[in-house]
């Protein structure tokens, strides 16, 4: 029995190397599509032919006994990652950047670390090689932009469960850089030790105190265990490996646990499943962004204290019929008692439309700043 059970394993470990091979293979096609598209001066997405492909799989999946809502999901899955791939190709082609040339990212953290993993996943299949550096402070890996060490930073901004990053928002404020891309990656936190140990042997458990905080409903059923605040997430699980001892495990991403060689002990223990985290990408120099691509632009607004100064700015974005994704609101830097507001609104400043409403916002705030125009992220983020 147990003879044929690992054959039946071997078998599924072959099947996922050929869906694998088969899903690069389908990325190279895509890849050329691209290429195709921007030649012919093509729209980058086909609606039609998208309802088509889901028609026909669904048609498919039911011929091969397979269940059609798993199919038509997985390949709306895979069409979101497609779209996402040709929306880059085009605002790379737009902004004259070549085939083979090497990005550097700055990103807050260690190898490992959430930033790391959001980096490699906004940039890795755009350039030919990605060269990352981690930087202690936000402020720091935002420094290494305006200096010219790196070419971008990637900086998150808020987080479903534990809401805006302060730093991030000041950084955005200080007006030298531009916002040229964003990165929505779901968090989820695991337990990693150096070997795939019983969990009851575990002594000791590190990681960033919010990371602990987000898991606090697994934490509180272990026993016998210390639960201690460290650096980063990343850092934590460094330091299970450094350390060797096989009665220490860090929560960490599953990212982490592949940089560092650890095991996970147990996947997705957060209290709140659905766990996410926007990044910013920011560079030295605003992007070009085609009309036909879904775009989300930031603005970073002051209005005056005379009464409902606010709700005429936000009047004036609903008569353009322009819809605002998110309103923030942050005291002003060395001004007690005085807000600034960070807007997302979706738009492309490019758009006719879009520039009268910016500036007759402009003319009724104190004050306006477009903080960048970008792609909007297309798909969910999960890891």
């Amino acid at each position: 029995m147990a003879d044929k059970l690992e054959s039946i394993r071997k078998l599924l470990d072959e099947t996922d190397k050929k869906i694998i091979k088969a899903l690069a293979k389908r990325q190279e096609l895509v890849r050329e599509v691209s290429s195709f598209k921007l030649d012919e001066e093509r729209n980058i997405r086909d609606t039609d032919r998208e309802e088509q492909l889901l028609s026909k799989i669904t048609k498919l999946a039911r011929e091969a006994g397979l269940d059609r809502y798993f199919a038509e999901e997985l390949f709306k899955d895979i069409i979101h990652h497609s779209v996402r791939f040709q929306t880059h190709t085009l605002v790379d082609h737009q902004n004259a950047k070549k085939d083979d040339e090497i990005v550097q990212v700055a990103y807050q953290g260690t190898d490992g670390a959430f930033s790391h993993q959001a980096a490699y996943r906004h940039f890795e299949e755009r350039y030919a090689e990605v060269h990352s550096y981690g930087y202690n402070t936000f402020q720091q890996a935002a420094k290494a932009v305006k200096n010219k060490e790196v070419d971008y930073a990637i900086l998150p901004i808020e987080n479903t469960t534990a809401g805006s990053i302060n730093d991030t928002y000041n950084i955005l404020g200080e007006g030298d850089l531009h916002i040229v891309g964003e990165e929505a990656l779901r968090i989820v936190h695991c337990l990693l030790a150096l070997e795939d140990v019983a969990i009851e042997r575990i002594r000791r458990i590190m990681s960033h105190p919010q990371a602990i905080s987000q898991c606090s409903n697994y934490l509180a059923k272990l026993h016998d265990c210390k639960i201690e605040s460290y650096i980063d997430t990343a850092m934590s699980a460094k330091k299970v490996l450094e350390d060797g001892d096989l009665s220490q495990a860090a929560i960490a991403g599953s990212y982490a646990a592949e940089i560092y060689g650890l095991e996970i002990l147990k996947r997705d223990i957060a209290n709140q499943p659905e766990n996410f985290t926007r990044f910013v990408i920011v560079g030295r120099d605003p992007v070009e962004v085609d009309l036909q691509i879904p775009c989300k632009t930031s603005l970073l607004m002051v209005t005056s204290h005379d009464k409902g100064a606010l709700i005429k700015c936000l009047n004036v974005i609903d008569d353009h019929d322009i819809r605002m994704t998110k309103l923030e609101s942050r005291p002003k830097p060395n001004e007690p008692w005085k807000y600034q507001f960070y807007l997302d609104i979706e738009g492309n400043i490019a758009k006719p439309d879009t520039r009268v409403a910016l500036e007759e916002l402009e003319q009724e705030a104190s004050s306006l700043k477009v903080l960048g125009c970008y792609p909007a992220q297309v798909g969910n983020g999960d890891d």
